[in-house]
């Protein structure tokens, strides 16, 4: 397994693994419900640079050539000037100016906006490999805590992330579901 940045040449298969992790979640984003208009529009925003799902804050994972994972990362400082184009776009599709995306990173997180692997590759430590490596970016960049969301009802993922070392904090409503919000320290905050 390789572990790269991801580049605008992987948005179709890049598109699908976001769509799998993020599912309704996708459709707030892209304002679509038919699914060939959900992946055509993730694919778009993912090629495109300065919104939260672009490739510039992808990291993808491959085995043979194939993208086998990915995840998606970005400092919680940078969350709402990410979500501007998206929102823009939003507006501008459903001539609504009063669309907006809810809030989920904390300001003084790093965070793990999506992780998926490709259920083809699923049960290779695929999924922890990219948390960790994701993790080891945040920690050389002097960012103190990582966070990210999870659905309370997803069992695997949540054994998973307390696994890593992720306490849940509190609940939050994305797009009308709750998650729970998870932190890891990733040094010893000061005494």
């Amino acid at each position: 397994m390789y572990i790269r940045r991801a580049t605008p040449e992987d948005a179709e298969k890049c598109a699908v693994l976001t769509r799998l992790a993020i599912k309704e979640i996708a459709e707030a984003l892209t304002g679509e419900t038919e699914e060939e208009r959900v992946l055509a529009v993730l694919a778009e925003l993912f090629r495109k640079s300065g919104n939260r799902i672009s490739h510039e804050n992808t990291f993808v994972s491959e085995h043979d050539g194939q993208v086998s994972g990915l995840i998606i990362a970005y400092h919680g400082k940078d969350a709402e000037s990410l979500d501007e184009p998206i929102v823009k776009q939003l507006r501008l599709k459903m001539k609504d100016p009063s669309v907006t995306l809810d809030k989920e990173a904390e300001m003084r997180d790093f965070y793990l906006d999506t992780v998926s692997v490709d259920p083809t590759f699923q049960g290779k430590g695929i999924g922890s490999a990219l948390i960790q490596y994701v993790e080891g970016y945040a920690k050389h960049k002097g960012y103190p805590r990582v966070s990210l969301v999870v659905e309370n009802e997803n069992e695997g993922a949540n054994r998973l992330y307390n696994r890593l070392g992720y306490k849940k904090i509190k609940t939050i409503t994305i797009s009308g579901f709750e998650f729970g919000y998870m932190v890891k320290e990733m040094e010893e905050p000061p005494v």
